[in-house]
């Protein structure tokens, strides 16, 4: 790959030391811009789902909609749970649907509710790329998923030649964070049709703080 891990720690580490101090943890963020690319065309449009080898550096909110043993297996890992029922409530309540689609980070739900989840929270869940990960209504064992949503960032290419994802927070270590970056900007290149060449640049920042190029 054109980009060097140590290329990636040294802009990380950059704009840490750029950041001002704030009364919050900041994210990481990177952004990748792309060239020589039609986004008129729906084959060049892409959602991903990447899992960061170090995570997110913070908790990721999951939410199970699900009746039954998923629900109880659910309840067992602290999950927050919605049932069958409470979904139907929400179609006479957009603005609660709106806010849980706006509270959650994840959602899981069983296959048979799915019609019901579309119909219900589709309008709200789809536009943030939040539909929910499909799981078998007799499945007891979600720790495996959960575990690996809270590692997971979403990230698409839509209208504009940018992807922007969190990469983590600065409070993490330069080093994962770069791994972190690293396996975004792959699963990028891999979507590309002529792979790193379309990358223009990628820059790195921390929320508030100014973008940081890294350097090829």
């Amino acid at each position: 790959m054109a980009f060097d891990r140590q290329k990636l720690v040294e802009a990380v580490k950059e704009a840490k030391a750029r950041a001002k101090p704030r009364n919050f943890t900041q994210t990481v963020e990177m952004a990748v811009n792309l060239k020589d690319i039609d986004l008129k065309k729906p084959e060049n449009r892409f959602k991903l789902e990447v899992v960061l080898p170090h995570g997110r550096g913070k908790e990721q909110k999951i939410a199970v909609i699900a009746d039954g043993a998923v629900a109880e297996a659910a309840k067992k890992l602290g999950l927050d749970v919605f049932s069958g029922e409470q979904l139907e409530e929400l179609a006479n309540s957009p603005r609660k649907a709106r806010k849980i689609a706006k509270e959650y980070d994840f959602f899981i739900a069983t296959a048979p509710l799915m019609p019901k989840i579309g119909k219900l929270l589709g309008k709200y869940l789809g536009p943030r790329n939040k539909m929910p990960q499909v799981v078998p209504p007799t499945m007891t064992n979600l720790e495996p998923i959960v575990e690996k949503l809270k590692k997971t960032v979403r990230i698409q290419l839509k209208d504009n030649p940018v992807v922007h994802a969190p990469i983590g927070t600065e409070e993490m270590e330069e080093e994962k964070l770069a791994e972190n970056a690293e396996a975004v900007l792959n699963a990028i290149i891999n979507k590309l049709q002529r792979g790193e060449s379309q990358i223009k640049s990628v820059y790195v920042k921390t929320t508030m703080g100014p973008a940081v190029k890294v350097e090829r």
